[in-house]
């Protein structure tokens, strides 16, 4: 029979691996436990692990963590699987609570980005018009998991700052800025304090949305008033080819926001800011993207141009520059096939929260 404390190292010391390997705790004593420095952990789905810290009060900041909504962005989970083994054994100290999150395991284990139906187009209820897909279920479970994390948590109005969301991913193709970030909108001006830890982090580029959208990190800012953003850490590639050494600086900052140290705006370039101006949306299996194949993220297209042709449909650029960011003509019709970005203003900086 296995103890509590096996238990324990089996799933904290390697995640990932058991993650993987399907595996659960066989009772319910083998679901939590205490680990180093007095962190309490609890397993509380596939791939859901809870971590709370020895003290916990009213001011304690609760950050959600999740990599592998895309099955196939193996870098950051492999970081996640990490930080969890170095916070068990007490290499890396805890201030907050946290939920990490392996967002498809199912698609993980298939070396896939997804198995029916993208599940970061699914949050915000949009699992209910696909109740037949595989990616469904686990898109319903994940609303539910970070509702209940941050119904535990303060007010954002009362204790600012205290609901942090990265959600980490690595992008299709080669980018002008390897690591950048989406801010999803929430009808409030981004706040300063992301920017000064995406800062820290170095985070080369930031886009600002300017629509809701269908992403776990646009349902946690929009319905659990999580500070919350998407995290592009590099290029896709199958699980033991990463060369993590590339997302140190994104690693190092995690390990601070969860430590309970603030980052200091002098020490660090801010972003380079970009706001999202139009996108371009398949509407058939016709659609034609005038862009080489393997054109990079954030290459520059001129006034006049047409992007994309899809029956009637046309992209052309209205800007003197609009920018290209995840343009994929492989995409479900209905769905983003790419999106514009423009500059921001020195303006917008300035009205930052």
């Amino acid at each position: 029979m296995t103890s509590s404390a096996d238990a324990s190292v089996s799933v904290l010391a390697d995640f990932l691996g058991y993650t993987l390997a399907g595996s659960s705790p066989a009772t319910a004593d083998e679901a939590s436990g205490e680990c180093a420095g007095g962190v309490r952990w609890q397993w509380l789905d596939e791939g859901v692990l809870e971590l709370t810290p020895a003290h916990v009060d009213e001011t304690t900041r609760s950050v959600l963590l999740s990599a592998g909504v895309h099955g196939d962005e193996t870098a950051p989970i492999e970081l996640l699987s990490q930080l969890v083994a170095d916070i068990a054994a007490g290499r890396a100290p805890l201030a907050c609570r946290v939920l990490v999150v392996l967002g498809n395991a199912a698609a993980m284990r298939a070396g896939e980005r997804y198995l029916d139906d993208d599940l970061n187009r699914l949050f915000g209820g949009r699992h209910a018009r696909v109740p037949d897909s595989r990616e469904a279920p686990r898109a319903a479970a994940l609303e539910a998991a970070a509702q209940r994390f941050f119904s535990k948590a303060p007010e954002a109005t009362r204790v600012p700052q205290a609901r942090w969301h990265l959600d980490m991913h690595t992008a299709i193709r080669a980018s002008a800025f390897e690591q950048f970030a989406l801010l999803p909108h929430t009808g409030e001006r981004p706040a300063r304090v992301m920017l000064e830890w995406l800062a820290d982090a170095h985070i080369a580029a930031v886009l600002i949305h300017t629509e809701k959208g269908a992403t776990l990190s646009s349902f946690t800012a929009g319905s659990c008033g999580a500070l919350a953003c998407t995290l592009e850490l590099g290029k896709v590639r199958p699980f033991g080819q990463n060369d993590l050494a590339r997302f140190a600086g994104a690693d190092a900052a995690v390990r601070r926001l969860l430590a309970g140290e603030t980052p200091s705006p002098q020490t660090a370039r801010m972003p380079r800011i970009f706001t999202v101006i139009g996108q371009i949306t398949k509407q058939s299996e016709a659609l034609k993207l005038n862009v080489a194949a393997d054109v990079p993220n954030f290459t520059p297209f001129a006034r006049g141009q047409v992007l994309a042709e899809d029956g009637a449909y046309r992209y052309v650029v209205e800007h003197d520059e609009e920018r290209i960011v995840f343009p994929n003509p492989g995409v479900k019709p209905g769905l983003r096939a790419g999106l514009l970005v423009v500059d921001t203003t020195k303006a917008t900086l300035a009205a930052l929260a």
